[in-house]
């Protein structure tokens, strides 16, 4: 009987034992917390790091007073749900400015200021030049007024002496660093109220509601037809950004736009006398704006307000190699292959002032087909075969390769023998004559006849010279 029972109490034996394994499975995974998030193992890592952060810096705190006298240096933008505090924001930043704008000297003292100068001035003349020295300069500083303190230091009158030997500054010229200063100050604050974001920057609308805002103020521009002003807003711009924003991030600094002879340029046009030549040359002018949109209006054939490829061919004099234009429609945004009025901008801007950087850096980005950030032999061979199929066109002989490639680097003098970098270009002074070189038949003509345009202008200004 014992031994028939066995198989059967070991059978109850065996499913008791699963039970209770089972039973206990069942109670661990019931005490098991549930398995927590990405963002809650996120928020717990932070937590406990804040909490040994604060651990092991505490006692630095408590025994380093620095820690105490460090002022607060980051203070967060509003966000744009925030609008209590942009509000708040702007109107803090419109305070300041005004504040900042009444410490400034308006017209009636400095015309007191001109007053004590030459009331002080100290004999003898030179020439018809009023002269200061020290002891009067400091005299005139306790009369002028607060506001005139800050330019009476001692450093800017040494600043201004110039072997003179009574050891007196000029009167006319301390009172232009001055007026200088006023006006640094006038346009950095004018500048800061189109500062939106109020860090410092400008952005590409910023800067059109300021020029926009600024025409009626310039009597050389009371010629422009209001229909006109949205073109040569985008005109004025342009050169701002060509050139104060090579990285193309889409701001540039209130600083760099005062320490630039931009704002100087364009301020010019204040001048209701401002000769012809000098509106010529200034890119703000109406003239000039005129001048670049009438040309790209003629390229324009099919009048769809855009470029093609075959239409900027014809710029300039027509001499731009298919290879060069191929690049810059590759490199520059179009619009279903075709550029726009901007686009337009900065590739005028290039060629008209290729001895710049900025210019450089425009055709270089073209040149360096494969973008290693340098020009070999190749890169130069692929861009000067295209001027020796013009050549040939045109019934000349076309020029070796070899000895331009030769004359190419030996301009240059780059630092690695067989490789031309931006900075070669740059600092060698010759980037404008390279670039001509290889992208415009007529610019390499005219530096392969060189010697004899040069000889040819001597014997025109002898004969000048003669009559």
């Amino acid at each position: 009987m014992e031994a028939k029972d066995t198989p059967l109490v070991s059978l109850m034996e065996a499913a008791g034992d699963w039970r209770q394994t089972l039973k206990s499975r069942l109670v661990a995974g019931a005490s098991q917390k549930p398995k927590k998030t990405d963002q809650e193992l996120k928020d717990n890592e932070m937590d406990l790091f804040t909490k040994y952060y604060v651990e092991w810096s505490g006692d630095k705190k408590k025994n380093n007073l620095s820690y105490r006298n460090i002022p607060r240096f980051y203070y967060r933008l509003p966000a744009e749900d925030e609008i209590l505090l942009q509000k708040l924001r702007e109107e803090s930043r419109a305070v300041f400015l005004q504040r900042k704008s009444r410490e400034l000297l308006d017209n009636e003292e400095l015309q007191n200021l001109w007053f004590l100068l030459d009331k002080h001035q100290t004999p003898p003349l030179i020439g018809e030049e009023a002269m200061i020295n020290y002891e009067n300069f400091l005299e005139v500083k306790e009369k002028a007024g607060q506001k005139c303190k800050q330019f009476f230091a001692a450093k800017i009158f040494a600043k201004l002496l110039h072997n003179d030997p009574y050891g007196r500054i000029s009167i006319m010229q301390f009172f232009n660093y001055v007026m200088r200063k006023v006006w640094l100050h006038q346009t950095r604050i004018g500048l800061s109220l189109y500062d939106v974001a109020g860090q410092g920057y400008l952005r590409e609308s910023d800067l059109e509601n300021y020029i926009l805002e600024l025409i009626p103020t310039l009597p050389q521009l009371d010629g422009l037809e209001k229909s006109f002003y949205s073109f040569y807003v985008c005109t004025a711009v342009r050169k701002f950004f060509f050139f104060l924003d090579p990285l193309r991030t889409g701001k540039i600094k209130i600083q760099d736009i005062l320490a630039c002879s931009f704002l100087d340029d364009l301020l010019e046009l204040r001048d209701e006398e401002l000769s012809k030549e000098s509106q010529e040359s200034n890119w703000f002018s109406a003239p000039s704006a005129l001048r670049v949109y009438g040309q790209y209006l003629n390229l324009d054939k099919d009048h769809n307000g855009m470029l093609s490829k075959e239409e900027l061919s014809r710029y300039g004099t027509g001499t731009l190699t298919g290879v060069f234009l191929d690049r810059v429609f590759q490199e520059c945004l179009t619009y279903d292959g075709e550029m726009d009025y901007k686009t337009y901008l900065d590739f005028v801007l290039a060629l008209e002032n290729r001895k710049e950087p900025a210019a450089l850096q425009y055709i270089f980005k073209l040149l360096d087909m494969e973008n290693k950030g340098y020009l070999n032999v190749f890169s130069l061979n692929f861009f000067f075969r295209a001027i020796q199929e013009q050549m040939k066109l045109h019934g000349q002989e076309p020029v070796s390769f070899q000895d331009v490639k030769d004359e190419i680097f030996d301009m240059v003098k780059p630092k690695d023998p067989y490789k031309i970098t931006l900075q070669d270009l740059i600092s060698s002074g010759q980037g404008d004559t390279v670039s001509s070189i290889l992208i415009d038949l007529n610019g390499f003509w005219t530096y392969e006849n060189r010697e004899v345009l040069v000889a040819n202008d001597n014997d025109g200004n002898a004969e000048l010279d003669d009559s």
